[in-house]
């Protein structure tokens, strides 16, 4: 499945990057005949490959004439800053603060550097604190630096 998962993801992103919008919307099912695979598929490759912290806001809507809106997001308005800050909640694990410094990093915001710094900062080393504190410490102390960027960006 990693292989039909790669290949319905690459596909989608190339449909993005051909996009003026950003934006793309395609029929789950139609999508799915393409690939010959289920709908259960595609909404897996949705869930785990087009998240809110790699820059992606999805929107579905099931049912016979239902759709996924897929909009790559860029931070260079309030709103998506105020999203991705949103998105970062009250806990975040390692995996999730990692995709986000590597989103900032992939949009030039931040440096090789820099990102080694925050990856150090949000690290299980650098937190060294039991679960569930250490997950909401990195909340903070991400939010934070990501505030730190906005203002610095701006």
């Amino acid at each position: 499945m990693a292989n039909l998962a790669n290949a319905i993801e690459r596909y989608l992103k190339r449909l993005l990057a051909q996009s003026e919008t950003g934006t793309v919307s395609v029929q789950r099912n139609q999508l799915a005949e393409t690939f010959s695979c289920a709908p259960s598929q595609i909404s897996y490759v949705l869930a785990t490959r087009f998240l809110l912290e790699h820059g992606y806001l999805v929107e579905t809507r099931r049912g016979g004439g239902g759709y996924v809106r897929i909009t790559l997001l860029r931070m260079d308005s309030e709103q998506d800053w105020r999203l991705l800050l949103d998105s970062i909640g009250e806990a975040i694990n390692q995996g999730r603060s990692e995709a986000i410094i590597n989103r900032l990093q992939r949009e030039g915001i931040i440096n090789e550097g820099e990102a080694m710094l925050m990856r150090a900062a949000l690290s299980r080393a650098a937190l060294n604190i039991k679960l569930p504190w250490r997950d909401m410490v990195r909340a903070d102390i991400l939010r934070a630096m990501l505030i730190a960027l906005q203002q610095a960006k701006n």
